[in-house]
């Protein structure tokens, strides 16, 4: 019951009491609540990428309406009477006649061709790096680590494939460019120039590296860090300081490609710089291939290398490996840029999915950019390179 406060003796009430007195209503409090709850978890949705969120990801193309002819519709031709002398050799013209109008039927066209037209945006922002799930310390700066949740480098620094992308029957082609970082003109034309399905291999002697790689992650661009390894001909041709070399201890090795790994983060992977003679080598491969598998990377080779033994190295550690088959600027003028991207088209309509790589020229940029423009009328999807390594559909 309320209080009487005329039958009470006057006194001095408690702070407590005070305050309990003055204490805001149920209805002002849920209010409060209530606006706390949507201020909090608008502010958690805003910071939460949606890298699709209103991009269509599937369109399906509707033919045009055409007319029908059936028997209904159109009138018989008038025939010509036979003669009765001639009945026989009528009919067996007539029914030449016949067969000589029945068009045979045309060649089925592939089944990718038959699916829904895919359209993907042309460049889906990932995450700036370092992620400190995925992130090591070290002397020499941030290492990759797999999270203690079982999440790799790979899986949190790849750009998402969608569904309709990866369960296509359309052939794919995955091209990555190399030598990025080194010069910051031509590093930033290929990020604006190219669409962001385009990947980019870093190298780790450039300047401002993890601005410039996070500048190409903004615009969807997958990195792996080219890591220099021991050409044919070493010290005459020399890729770089800390090459990994044949005859060096493995511990020298790791250390020199822990130092390669530190330069920056948010690479999915790793590729070869040159590397015809190491790759050749099992017992210098085999530390290197551990070295990636326990820090949660995938191993992508180019076409330089004609003797390898990182795809069964890398079978025998369970570390995915991928080969690309084609240089596409071996020979950096525009009209062979053209013609190696054709060969790549080819190989995906044969095979499924093919993977070319190439160097951050300008000729290159340039050239590549104009051919991605045509690959959708084509039938042919655009992916970067970590979809290789997924279950995409061939």
């Amino acid at each position: 019951m309320p209080r009487d406060e005329l039958r009470q003796p006057l006194k001095r009430l408690s702070l407590r009491q005070r305050l309990w007195a003055k204490r805001p209503s149920a209805l002002a409090t849920a209010s409060a609540i209530a606006l706390l709850v949507f201020a909090g978890g608008g502010l958690w949705l805003s910071r939460i990428p949606y890298p699709f969120a209103g991009e269509p990801i599937v369109t399906v193309q509707i033919p045009p309406i055409q007319d029908l002819t059936t028997a209904s519709t159109t009138p018989a031709a008038e025939k010509p009477e036979a003669s009765e002398a001639s009945d026989t050799e009528a009919i067996i013209d007539e029914n030449a006649s016949i067969a000589e109008d029945i068009p045979a039927d045309p060649p089925a066209p592939p089944q990718y061709q038959q699916e829904a037209s895919i359209i993907v945006a042309r460049n889906r922002a990932m995450k700036a790096a370092p992620i400190d799930a995925v992130t090591e310390s070290s002397p020499d700066g941030p290492l990759p680590r797999v999270s203690g949740r079982g999440k790799s480098p790979f899986d949190v620094y790849s750009q998402v494939t969608p569904m309709a992308v990866s369960m296509s029957k359309r052939p794919k082609i995955a091209i990555l460019l190399g030598g990025m970082g080194l010069n910051e003109t031509l590093t930033k034309k290929a990020i604006q120039d190219l669409p962001g399905d385009i990947s980019f291999g870093f190298a780790p002697y450039g300047d401002h590296l993890q601005v410039q790689v996070n500048k190409a992650r903004a615009k969807g661009h997958e990195i792996m860090l080219q890591v220099p390894m021991e050409p044919m001909g070493y010290p005459g041709i020399n890729p770089g300081p800390k090459t990994l070399l044949v005859d060096a201890p493995p511990a020298d090795n790791i250390a020199s490609l822990r130092w390669h790994m530190s330069r920056f983060a948010g690479y999915a992977g790793i590729t070869n710089y040159m590397g015809a003679r190491l790759l050749a080598a099992a017992d210098a491969v085999d530390p290197v291939m551990q070295e990636l598998k326990q820090r949660g990377l995938v191993y992508l080779e180019d076409a330089t290398v004609n003797s390898t033994v990182s795809p069964k190295i890398g079978d025998a550690r369970r570390l995915p490996v991928r080969r690309a088959s084609v240089i596409i600027d071996a020979d950096p003028k525009p009209a062979a840029i053209a013609d190696a991207l054709a060969g790549l088209e080819q190989e995906a309509i044969a095979n499924g999915i093919a993977i070319g790589t190439g160097s951050g020229l300008e000729v290159t940029i340039d050239s590549v950019a104009e051919w991605s423009k045509e690959l959708r009328q084509k039938g042919i999807l655009l992916i970067p390179i970590s979809a290789a390594y997924k279950g995409i559909r061939t």
